[in-house]
């Protein structure tokens, strides 16, 4: 015991910690927390969005139906099975609700609008109907009539060979039941015959 109290000790190997520094470390974190809430408390002005309008494109819904596609791990999200959102960077699983995706609010907010719709004036919905008159009035000269008489013509020939065809099919069947009526009645009605056949033609 006093042989060990008498040499010297080796170096102490462990990790020497400076307090003073870590507490100055400590109250400049707690100061930064403190400036960040107040500055979360200052409310910052409402970002100003569009107004909701009308999309200028066509969703495409068809494209990808009936197509079957090979799915791997290494799969990009956009090439997975599903409509792909590339504005909020999301799969939809299924038609119905890819619509409700990108008409919702969430799609309209990455979009850079807000859910409200701008109110039309008087002129606006005058010349809206104006346009759509001009548009049912194109329709109506473009509307060949040469075209609807050959159409009428084509599904009357098309009636006209299905009822042949019936007609046809009809006396087949009656021909089939009165080719055993050339029997002897009396042998008919022994072996149970006599009711099947009809003596209309």
């Amino acid at each position: 015991m006093a042989g060990r109290a008498g040499t010297s000790r080796p170096e102490d190997h462990r990790r020497k910690w400076d307090r003073d520094e870590y507490e100055r470390l400590a109250a400049e974190r707690i100061q930064e927390e403190l400036d960040a809430q107040e500055k979360a408390k200052q409310k910052l002005p409402p970002i100003k969005r569009d107004l909701l309008r009308q999309r200028d494109y066509r969703v495409d819904l068809e494209s990808k139906l009936g197509k079957s596609v090979v799915i791997t791990k290494n799969t990009p999200a956009s090439q997975t099975g599903g409509y792909y959102c590339n504005v909020c960077d999301c799969v939809v699983k299924d038609s119905i609700n890819f619509l409700d995706h990108i008409n919702g609010k969430k799609h309209q907010r990455n979009l850079g609008m807000s859910m409200r719709v701008e109110r039309s004036s008087l002129d606006q919905v005058k010349k809206r109907f104006d346009v759509n008159k001009k548009k049912l009035e194109e329709k109506k000269k473009e509307y060949d009539i040469e075209q609807r008489m050959k159409e009428l013509r084509e599904e009357e020939e098309k009636l006209k060979e299905y009822r042949k065809e019936k007609r046809k099919e009809k006396k087949r069947k009656l021909d089939e039941v009165d080719g055993g009526a050339d029997q002897d009645p009396e042998l008919s009605a022994i072996m149970g015959f006599s009711g099947f056949g009809s003596s209309k033609k």
